[in-house]
């Protein structure tokens, strides 16, 4: 079983910072590209940043150059630095990772339950 956990969310207001963290725990054999996808009431969940196991990066481009996506392969963990958040900037957001079992040759996409970021004007 592989499991994701996010941490970090809550309310802050806008302009302000928050960071959140997600760590991949389980019999993880080998963890591919990581990311954060965000679903506010309403629309559908979209992609905020990702990160591949080398380090490349892309974000969504209502978000570039306020959030800064990181990762620690040795801690399997991926985090999120948010800063100029905006109230438009309201959602849940989740961790996802492609990783591969000690018991499988694939690679599947792996969810955390999601954490609340709500952003006050």
């Amino acid at each position: 079983q592989v499991q994701l956990a996010e941490s970090g969310g809550g309310l802050v207001q806008a302009g302000g910072s928050l960071r959140l963290s997600c760590v991949a725990s389980g019999s993880i054999f080998s963890i591919n590209n990581m990311g954060w996808h965000r679903q506010a009431p309403g629309k559908q969940r979209e992609l905020v940043a990702a990160i591949t196991r080398g380090g490349s990066t892309n974000y969504a481009d209502s978000v570039k150059g306020r959030f800064t996506i990181s990762r620690d392969n040795a801690k399997n963990t991926v985090s999120l630095q948010m800063n100029s958040l905006k109230p438009e900037d309201t959602a849940v957001y989740y961790c996802n990772a492609a990783i591969r079992s000690s018991s499988s040759n694939y690679y599947f996409a792996s969810w955390g339950q999601g954490t609340q970021i709500t952003v006050s004007s």
